[in-house]
C-alpha cells in the first residue's frame, strides 16, 4: 500500500437477463452505460451519472474515508434483456482479463458491481465467471461484490469474494447505500480483519411481484435479517436475495448470503433467516387483477389509479410494447388516462416527422429489430392518434431508481388516442420514473388514471401519486408475467414453489 492509499481495482456487470428474451447486443450496452477507464470514476463523481448507484456510492464512500487510488477496467451495464451475446460477453472478458492482468501485483483491492441475474447464451453464471477470473490473476487480495436483490445466487458467487452486499429494498432505492456499504467492508478488509460467507439456498421462486420490501413475507425477512445482525457484532452483512425467475438456471432460488467474522455466526444467521423465509413459503404468490376488472375500474374509479403492466415490465426483459392494455381501454373509452413508455421507434420517429399538432393512424408494432410479425404478445395495434408533445428522451431521473441518473429515451412523443395519451420511446426502458412522462409537460397529478409499464420501480418513483392501495397490478400475457406455470422452463431446480406444491425443504444443521 502506497501514501496515496490503497490501489483498488473497479469493474461491473450488470444486466437482468431474462432467458426467454431475444439476446441482449453490443448496442445495448453501449445505448445504456459502456465506461471504460477513468471515465468510471469520472462518472461517479458526476452530477447525473450514467451508472446506476452502486458505482457512486463506492466511489464517494472511499473518497470519504481516506486517500485511495482507483484504477478502473471496464463497467457494462445494460437494459434488462435477453442472454448476452456469447461472443460480446468473451470480448468483456478479455478486456476485464487485460485490465486485471496489467494490474497484477500492482493493487491492493477490488470492488465488483455485479447484478447477479446474467446470463450469456452459452453461459449461465457470468458474474461467477467474472469473479474466478478476478480471483485467477489477482490471487487472494481483499475483494468485494454488490449484487441486485433479483440475484440468482450461485456457489461461484459467494466463493470468489470476501465480502457480499446485495440491496435490501425493492423497489430499489438503496444501490448508491450498498455501494458505500461495500466500501467500508473493503476498508475493513485491506485494514487485516478477515471475513467468512455462508449460503443457504431454498426452493422458492417466488413472482416478482411478491417481493416488495415496504411490507409482505419478503420485508419481513429482510427486516428480520438487520434485526438479528444489528444485534451481532460478529455479523458483516446480511443479504437476502429474492432471485428472478425468468433467469431459468439450475440456481435458481431464494438465498440467505451472511458475510460474518467468522465461519459459525455466518452459518447460523443465515440458516435462522432460511427457515424464516420458509416458514413464509406460502405468501409467495401473485394476486393480479383481470384485464376486464382492472378496465372496468379504469372507467368508474371515483380516485385516480394506476396500473402496472407487470407482464411487460422492460425492467424484467420485457419488450415493453404489448397492447393487451391499450387495447382494453381504448374500446371501453376510458378518459384521462396517461400510459406510458410504450417502445416502439418506429412510431416515435414518424410522429417527429410529422410534428405536434399532426393528425394520423398510429400502428403500433410494425416488424422491427427483433419484433416480427409473428410475435407471440406483441401484436400490431392501429388507432387514430394527435401528436401532442415531442422530445429527444434526454432525462434526468427525478425519484426511484433513477434519481439523479441521465437517462436516454431516445426520439419520444406523447399520442393522444382517445381519451388516452400514450408516451411513445426509442430506447427500451420501464417507466419508472415520473419524468419520463412530465418532460412532455403531461400532468400525472392531473390524470384519473396512469398505466405504468413496469413491474415495482414505479412504486418508488409514482408514490408521490398513488398510495399502495390505488395500484392495480394487472394480468395480461408477456415475457414478465407472474403467473410462473405459464412459462416452459428447462433449467429450473425442480420442484421449486409456487410452481411446485410439493417442494420440500430441511435445514442442514
Amino acid at each position: 500500500m502506497t501514501a496515496s492509499g490503497p490501489r483498488i481495482a473497479l469493474l461491473g456487470f450488470s444486466i437482468e437477463c431474462n432467458r426467454f428474451a431475444p439476446p441482449a447486443t453490443q448496442r445495448d450496452f453501449d445505448t445504456r452505460c459502456w465506461l471504460a477507464g477513468e471515465a468510471i470514476v469520472a462518472d461517479a463523481r458526476g452530477p447525473a451519472p450514467k451508472a446506476l448507484g452502486e458505482m457512486p456510492g463506492f466511489v464517494a464512500g472511499m473518497d470519504a474515508a481516506g486517500p485511495w487510488q482507483p484504477r478502473p477496467i471496464l463497467l457494462a451495464m445494460a437494459e434488462p434483456n435477453g442472454p448476452v451475446e456469447q461472443p460480446v460477453f468473451d470480448r468483456m472478458m478479455a478486456t476485464w482479463r487485460a485490465g486485471l492482468e496489467a494490474l497484477r501485483g500492482e493493487v491492493e483491492g477490488a470492488y465488483a458491481v455485479l447484478h447477479g441475474a446474467g446470463l450469456a447464451t452459452a453461459l449461465d453464471d457470468p458474474e461467477g465467471a467474472l469473479q474466478a477470473l478476478v480471483r485467477e490473476v489477482l490471487g487472494d487480495i481483499p475483494f468485494v461484490c454488490s449484487y441486485d436483490l433479483h440475484a440468482n445466487v450461485s456457489d461461484a458467487m459467494v466463493r470468489d469474494c470476501d465480502a457480499f452486499v446485495g440491496y435490501r429494498t425493492n423497489p430499489h432505492l438503496d444501490m448508491r447505500e450498498r455501494g458505500a456499504e461495500s466500501a467500508q467492508l473493503l476498508r475493513r478488509l485491506l485494514a487485516g480483519e478477515k471475513a467468512h460467507r455462508a449460503l443457504v439456498r431454498l426452493p422458492i421462486v417466488a413472482p416478482t411481484v411478491s417481493m416488495l420490501t415496504a411490507a409482505g413475507p419478503y420485508a419481513e425477512v429482510i427486516d428480520l435479517g438487520q434485526e438479528l445482525a444489528a444485534l451481532d457484532p460478529a455479523i458483516w452483512n446480511v443479504s437476502v436475495m429474492g432471485g428472478f425467475a425468468y433467469g431459468d438456471t439450475p440456481f435458481n432460488g431464494m438465498a440467505v448470503v451472511v458475510t460474518a467474522a467468522d465461519q459459525e455466526s455466518a452459518d447460523s444467521m443465515a440458516e435462522r433467516l432460511a427457515r424464516a423465509a420458509w416458514a413464509r413459503r406460502d405468501r409467495f404468490v401473485a394476486e393480479l387483477t383481470p384485464l376486464r376488472v382492472a378496465t372496468r375500474r379504469a372507467k368508474d374509479s371515483p380516485v385516480p389509479l394506476a396500473f402496472a403492466d407487470v407482464a411487460d415490465n422492460p425492467g424484467g426483459g420485457g419488450r415493453g410494447n404489448t397492447m393487451h392494455i391499450l387495447a382494453s381501454f381504448l374500446a371501453a373509452g376510458v378518459e384521462g388516462c396517461l400510459m406510458g413508455v410504450i417502445h416502439d421507434p418506429m412510431l416515435a420517429g414518424e410522429a417527429h416527422r410529422l410534428g405536434v399538432g399532426a393528425r394520423f393512424t398510429a400502428r403500433f408494432n410494425r416488424p422491427q429489430g427483433t419484433l416480427t410479425a409473428e410475435d407471440e404478445f406483441s401484436r400490431p395495434l392501429e388507432a387514430e392518434a394527435e401528436v401532442v408533445a415531442l422530445s429527444d428522451g434526454r432525462v434526468t431521473g427525478r425519484r426511484g431508481i433513477f434519481a439523479g441518473t441521465a437517462m436516454t429515451l431516445g426520439a419520444t412523443a406523447a399520442l393522444r388516442l382517445g381519451g388516452i395519451t400514450v408516451v411513445v420511446i426509442s430506447i427500451r426502458t420501464q417507466c419508472a420514473d415520473p419524468a419520463f412522462l412530465e418532460h412532455l409537460g403531461l400532468d400525472i397529478g392531473a390524470a384519473r388514471c396512469v398505466v405504468v409499464k413496469s413491474r415495482g420501480h414505479f412504486r418508488g418513483g409514482f408514490d408521490e401519486f398513488f398510495t399502495p392501495d390505488r395500484i392495480v397490478e394487472v394480468d395480461a400475457p408477456g415475457l414478465t408475467s407472474p403467473i410462473l406455470t405459464r412459462f416452459a422452463w428447462t433449467k429450473l431446480p425442480r420442484p421449486v414453489l409456487p410452481i411446485d406444491p410439493d417442494a420440500h425443504w430441511s435445514p442442514a444443521r
